[in-house]
C-alpha cells in the first residue's frame, strides 16, 4: 500500500469519527431539548388557565383536606421573662389540587414536578401563638405530583409565645403549643389532618440537635374543632403540637446548689466552736457576708418573671434566714454565757427545765459535767492560791482567837504597845476577805452554771437547727428528683 492510500485511510478514518461526534451531541441535545419541552409543555398545560386566587376544587362542596406535620430540628431560645420560646423546625404539609393532575403518558411519564409557590393556590394555615417574625430561609417552590398532590417542604423559625412555669428551676419541663388553623376558612372549606401517625410524630427525633442546654421529649399532637363566640353555626379545625422541652441541670446545680450546699455545711461546722470563744460570731458574720456576696453573683443567673419565683429562689433565701438565725442563737448564747460580776443567779425554773430535763432528754450529762471541769480547771490556779491565803488566815485567827480567849485560865492577854484595837481591826479585816472570797465563789458558781444552761442551750439548739436543715434538704431533694425523672 502506497502512502497516498494510507493518509486517505486516515482521513477517512477521522471524518467517520467527526461525523459520529456530531451525531452524538446532537442526539444528546435532542434529548434534552425533549425534556426540557416536557417541562415547559406540562408548565404550560397546568399554569395557562390556573386561578390562584380560588379554592383547588371542581365541586365547591368538597372540603380541601391539609395534612401537616412537623420535625423539631432545635430549641434556639428560652425568654422565661418574656414568655417566649424559639425554635427551629421543619414544616411540611400536603393537599389535593384538581387543577394540577396530569396523565403521565402524555407528558413522557413525569409523574413530578416542581413549580414556582408563587404560581398556585396555598392555603392560608398559620400558627396562632406567633409573636414575630423568624429568619427562617425562603424556600420558593413546590412539588407536584400527577395526582394532584402538593407537598409544601420548608424549615421554619418559629418564635411564639409560650407559658413557660419556671417554679421547677433547674429541672423544670416546658410544654408549649403550636397551634396551626386556617385564618379565614372554615371546616367546610379547609380541615386539617396529621400526615403520620401520632406514635411517628411524638418519638421522631432523628433531625434534633442535641448539644444544647434543652432537651426535647416528644412531641404530642392533638385535632381540635372549635367555634367562635358570636357565630356558632361556623366551626374551624386546628391542629395542636405539644413540644415538651426539659432542661438540663448540671450547669445550675455545680454552679448555684453546691456552692450554697457548702456554705450551709461550714455554717453547721461552726457550731462546733466553743461558744464562750467568741470565734463563732466572727465566722458566722464571714460566712453570712459571703453568701450574700454569692447571691448578688448568681442573681443574673436566676429566670425572672412577673408572674413567680422559682422554688430555687425560695432555697436562697430560706437559706440565707437559716445563716440568720444561726448567727442570732450565737449571739444569744455568747451573752448567755459570758461571765459578769453583776449576773444574777439561774433562775429556779431555768434549772429545772435546761439543766436537769433537757440535760436528760439530750443525753448530754456527761457534756455538762467536761463542760463544768473545764471551766473550774481555768480558775485552779486562782482557787489554789486563794485557799492558801484563806488557809493561813484561819490558822492566824484560829490562834489570836485562842490567844485572845485564853490558854484556859479564863484571862485576856494584853498586846503589847496595841490594845484590843489592834485585834478588832485584824478580825475585821479577816472577815472582809472572808466575805470577799465566799462572794468571788459565788459569782463563779454562778458564772459556771450561767455556762451550762449556755451549753445545754447551744446544743439543743444546734440539734433543733440541724434537724431543720436536714428536714428542708430533704424535702427539695425528693421535689426535685421527681420533677427530674418525672
Amino acid at each position: 500500500m502506497s502512502c497516498w492510500d494510507c493518509l486517505c485511510c486516515s482521513d477517512l478514518e477521522g471524518f467517520f469519527l467527526l461525523v459520529s461526534s456530531f451525531s452524538s451531541q446532537e442526539i444528546t441535545n435532542v434529548t434534552t431539548s425533549s425534556n426540557n419541552a416536557t417541562f415547559y409543555q406540562l408548565s404550560d398545560y397546568l399554569l395557562t388557565n390556573y386561578k390562584k386566587g380560588v379554592r383547588p376544587v371542581k365541586d365547591w362542596r368538597q372540603i380541601t383536606t391539609v395534612a401537616i406535620d412537623i420535625m423539631v430540628n432545635a430549641i434556639l431560645s428560652v425568654d422565661e421573662k418574656n414568655q417566649v420560646l424559639t425554635i427551629y423546625i421543619w414544616y411540611r404539609q400536603c393537599w389535593i389540587d384538581e387543577f394540577l393532575q396530569w396523565n403521565p403518558e402524555d407528558f413522557d411519564n413525569l409523574t413530578r414536578m416542581s413549580i414556582p409557590t408563587e404560581a398556585i393556590w396555598v392555603p392560608d394555615i398559620l400558627i396562632n401563638e406567633f409573636v414575630d417574625v423568624g429568619k427562617s430561609p425562603n424556600i420558593p417552590y413546590v412539588y407536584i405530583f400527577h395526582t394532584g398532590e402538593v407537598q409544601n417542604l420548608k424549615p421554619v423559625q418559629v418564635v411564639t409565645a409560650c407559658s413557660l412555669d419556671i417554679y421547677n428551676f433547674p429541672f423544670d419541663v416546658q410544654n408549649c403549643s403550636l397551634t396551626f388553623t386556617s385564618w379565614l376558612h372554615n371546616i367546610q372549606d379547609i380541615n386539617i389532618s396529621l400526615w403520620r401517625s401520632q406514635e411517628a410524630v411524638k418519638t421522631d427525633k432523628r433531625i434534633f440537635k442535641n448539644q444544647s442546654e434543652w432537651e426535647l421529649l416528644y412531641v404530642l399532637s392533638y385535632f381540635k374543632e372549635f367555634g367562635m363566640e358570636d357565630n356558632f353555626n361556623e366551626s374551624y379545625a386546628e391542629m395542636k403540637f405539644f413540644v415538651v422541652i426539659r432542661r438540663r441541670p448540671l450547669f445550675y446545680v455545680v454552679n448555684l446548689l453546691l456552692p450554697s450546699i457548702f456554705l450551709m455545711v461550714m455554717d453547721i461546722v461552726g457550731f462546733y466552736l466553743p461558744p464562750d470563744s467568741g470565734e463563732r460570731v466572727s465566722f458566722k458574720i464571714t460566712l453570712l457576708l459571703g453568701y450574700s456576696v454569692f447571691l448578688i453573683i448568681v442573681t443574673d443567673t436566676l429566670p425572672a418573671t412577673a408572674i413567680g419565683t422559682p422554688l430555687i429562689g425560695v432555697y436562697f433565701v430560706v437559706c440565707m434566714a437559716l445563716l440568720v438565725i444561726s448567727l442570732t442563737e450565737t449571739i444569744l448564747i455568747v451573752r448567755l454565757v459570758h461571765k459578769q460580776d453583776l449576773q444574777p443567779r439561774v433562775p429556779k425554773w431555768v434549772k429545772r427545765w435546761v439543766l436537769e430535763r433537757a440535760a436528760l432528754l439530750l443525753c448530754i450529762r456527761d457534756r455538762s459535767a467536761s463542760c463544768l471541769v473545764r471551766t473550774q480547771s481555768s480558775d485552779i490556779s486562782r482557787n489554789v492560791e486563794s485557799n492558801g491565803s484563806t488557809a493561813k488566815l484561819n490558822h492566824y485567827s484560829g490562834e489570836t482567837m485562842r490567844d485572845y480567849d485564853g490558854s484556859g485560865d479564863g484571862t485576856v492577854p494584853q498586846a503589847q504597845g496595841g490594845g484590843p484595837h489592834v485585834f478588832e481591826s485584824i478580825l475585821q479585816e479577816i472577815a472582809a476577805i472572808r466575805q470577799f472570797l465566799e462572794k468571788r465563789d459565788e459569782f463563779c458558781n454562778i458564772a459556771r452554771e450561767w455556762l451550762q444552761v449556755g451549753y445545754i442551750l447551744d446544743v439543743l439548739l444546734f440539734r433543733a437547727y440541724l434537724i431543720t436543715v436536714l428536714t428542708y434538704s430533704i424535702t427539695l431533694g425528693t421535689l426535685w428528683s421527681i420533677w427530674q425523672y418525672a
